[in-house]
């Protein structure tokens, strides 16, 4: 039998997958669900890294005035920019010869390439979605610099987006603890503690729109609002994730098997401020050349690949609560 059209099959049967995977992935973390509603996912083009333009002060050169007054024209240096590395994430789909000669008949490497496309698809979903919550340390610094870093635990030390922490304060996001409501308050404590954290990120019509929580801090929510009357979002809801309403902001479950919110955690974010940077020619697609050869080994080769980051150029409207609590 020839198998000439083995390798056009691996290949069109990845191509025509791998459109969908970028959309999957965001429908496999609920922070990239509201980003892609609020057009946050924006792709770049180029470059050695990902900037983000900041506002960082006020212009000195505003005030009121009278007549002839002389008014102020010193340069004013207002603006900088947050900068990011490009992350890179891959996934090889391999098939060997033997398996070639094995599975007769186009419809059999068409099921087995599927089979394989979508395990590469889940995985490449999954190592995403668990980056999102991590600090870009992991793999050896090769991950996405996440909210572990952009909503940190200790927010006056430590550099994010090349910006020292220690030295701005613009730059740091707030904190909190269910234990220090816990000890006035007792029943009700994440509530209260989540509107004094809601206050400080509040700035004229800017405030959060989404809360992420983990298994842990949404069940004990969830017993503290037993006796209330609850609201969903439809928009969120839609996409697969339970939600309730907190203000007017989403609270989603991002916990539960396989959730990678940290234990005991919230995330109170202003999605605004937040966005994923893709490249746009590694937004999860194959890699070119589309036929890719083992040189000492029967076998064909595509790779799935993503590049890009997470970015932020907000920090300062952005919360993390916690609940130490035993």
């Amino acid at each position: 039998m020839a198998f000439a059209n083995i390798s056009d099959i691996i290949a069109t049967t990845i191509q025509s997958r791998s459109r969908k995977i970028a959309d999957n992935v965001t429908k496999n973390n609920a922070l990239l669900a509201v980003l892609n509603q609020r057009g946050n996912i924006r792709t770049i083009s180029g470059g050695s890294s990902i900037l983000e333009e900041i506002s960082f002060a006020e212009n000195g050169n505003a005030g009121f005035y009278s007549g002839y007054d002389t008014l102020p024209t010193s340069p004013a240096d207002v603006i900088s920019a947050s900068e990011f590395t490009i992350k890179q994430l891959a996934c090889p789909v391999i098939i060997s010869g033997l398996e070639q000669l094995q599975n007769a008949g186009k419809e059999q490497f068409i099921d087995l390439m599927e089979a394989r496309v979508a395990v590469a698809e889940s995985t490449m979903s999954n190592k995403l979605a668990g980056s999102i919550y991590g600090d870009g340390t992991g793999s050896g610094g090769k991950e996405i610099t996440g909210l572990n870093s952009a909503v940190s635990a200790t927010p006056a030390t430590g550099t994010y987006g090349g910006i020292d922490r220690a030295t701005f304060a613009f730059w740091r996001n707030k904190v909190a603890d269910v234990k220090d409501a816990s000890a006035t308050t007792g029943a009700g404590a994440i509530t209260n503690s989540l509107n004094a954290l809601w206050g400080s990120l509040v700035r004229g019509s800017d405030r959060p729109d989404l809360i992420v929580m983990d298994t842990v801090m949404w069940g004990n929510y969830m017993q503290e609002l037993q006796a209330q009357q609850r609201f969903t979002n439809a928009e969120v809801g839609k996409s697969g994730f339970v939600t309730l309403k907190y203000m007017d902001a989403d609270v989603v479950l991002d916990g539960g098997i396989g959730g990678f919110c940290p234990a005991k955690t919230a995330f109170m974010l202003n999605t605004k401020y937040i966005s994923l940077r893709p490249h746009a020619d590694r937004n999860m697609v194959a890699l070119n050349p589309a036929k890719r050869y083992a040189v000492n080994q029967d076998s064909e080769i595509q790779i799935l690949a993503w590049a890009g980051n997470m970015t932020c150029r907000g920090a300062q409207f952005q919360g993390r609560l916690t609940d130490t609590r035993a």
